[in-house]
């Protein structure tokens, strides 16, 4: 059976919907927060790796000294061990970082806003059966500014041009949020980084209205998040494309 190690670095940003999509399929997951100081466990008796968003930047490893040793334990299980891996937000910059790309600030995006899928990316079998321009949570304000040898860019926005890459046969990342749940809102905006970044994108008491957004995409947020953890699940060989077609 599979079993999923996934990276945390806070404690409200977690796998989300994806949880519950997991426990459905009967898959082990175990969950290390690395702001707090867990260390990393063998990966060797894991079959993937999810990667997590949090409010700190890639670069900042002098007051968070751990990136080191996530950027390598990244770098280990795609080139190393073959591992599956998904990352979000942060889990996407890191994986560019991790692999020699470049990340750096960029236009800060926060809301519910679209993304577009690329002819790689409408091709993909990590984005079949989503549609071409995508609904989604968005709360980053640094970016990947060049993707990493053999990557490949799936989608982007007005403002980021890197919205989703795949790397070789078993790692796909996306900069958007798609796990979201009817309390992350809620939950993120208690977290001071993330509320000023809310405060600068989009005024002062603009949470009622951002709540009020998700609120209304929150139906299509879920129905695209399970599209996507099933292609993912096929696409690195933890599920096969046959159950996925009886599960619909």
């Amino acid at each position: 059976m599979p079993r999923v190690l996934v990276f945390q670095h806070l404690d409200v940003e977690h796998p989300g919907i994806f949880r519950d999509f997991l426990e459905v399929d009967g898959i082990e997951w175990d969950m290390i927060e690395l702001d707090q100081g867990d260390s990393i466990p063998d990966l060797k008796t894991y079959s993937a790796l999810w990667v997590m968003g949090g409010p700190m930047d890639v670069w900042e490893e002098t007051s968070n000294p751990w990136l080191i040793a996530e950027k390598r334990a990244i770098k280990h299980a795609i080139q190393d061990l073959n591992l599956g891996y998904f990352g979000i937000c942060l889990g996407h910059q890191l994986l560019a970082s991790a692999l020699g790309g470049e990340v750096a600030r960029g236009i800060p995006e926060v809301g519910v806003l679209s993304i577009e899928l690329n002819a790689a990316g409408r091709a993909s079998s990590y984005l079949s059966g989503l549609p071409n321009q995508l609904d989604c949570l968005q709360w980053h304000g640094a970016e990947i500014t060049h993707i990493p040898e053999g990557a490949t860019v799936l989608a982007h926005s007005e403002k980021c041009a890197v919205q989703a890459m795949s790397v070789g046969e078993k790692a796909f990342s996306a900069q958007f949020h798609i796990e979201v749940t009817q309390n992350t809102v809620t939950e993120w905006s208690a977290v001071p980084a993330y509320a000023h970044a809310l405060e600068e994108a989009l005024g002062t008491n603009a949470l009622a209205g951002f709540q009020a957004d998700v609120d209304v995409a929150m139906v299509e947020f879920n129905r695209c998040a399970k599209i996507l953890y099933d292609n993912w699940m096929c696409s690195v060989g933890l599920k096969n494309a046959h159950s996925q077609i009886e599960q619909i």
